[in-house]
This record gives structure tokens, sequence and C-alpha cells, in this order.
């Protein structure tokens, strides 16, 4: 799904109670959504979380999108994907 959209959908879940985390392939487009809680990595489209057969990579992007859902918010917190 595209950034603005999650992004948008995002806040709309926030205001019933429930945190939520977007990973964004388009930092300014997050940016200018302004969802609650955001990880913004530096692959192309079609692979959010990394390559393919890169479970190391992958699993370093999901630890980091989780850990940004402990900042209570309301936010927004857009923060970069660290290798």
């Amino acid at each position: 799904m595209c950034t603005q959209s999650v992004g948008l959908l995002a806040g709309a879940v926030e205001t019933v109670g429930i945190r939520t985390v977007c990973i964004a392939l388009v930092r300014d487009v997050a940016r200018r959504v302004r969802p609650p809680r955001t990880l913004a990595v530096p692959f192309p489209f079609g692979a959010p979380l990394g390559c393919a057969g890169r479970p190391d990579v992958q699993l370093q992007v999901l630890r980091q999108a989780l850990a940004l859902l402990a900042h209570p918010g309301p936010g927004p917190l857009l923060a970069d994907f660290r290798a």
C-alpha cells in the first residue's frame, strides 16, 4: 500500500487507542502525511524489508520498526533505518 494511505489509516487507528507503526519507502511523503510512528527505509519499491534472501536485514527492519511502538505519542515520530 502507498505511504500516504497507510499513514492516514494509522492516524485514524491511533484515535481509538491502538498504537501503530509504518514502514515508509518514500520519506518525504511520510513527513507530509505525519503518521504517528514511521520508520523510513532506503529500499526499492516492492522490498520494504530489504532484499530477498537477507533475513538478517529484514529482522533488523522489523526490530527497529517495532521499537518505535515504545514511543507514547502522539507523534509524529519519523526515524530512519540504521543498518
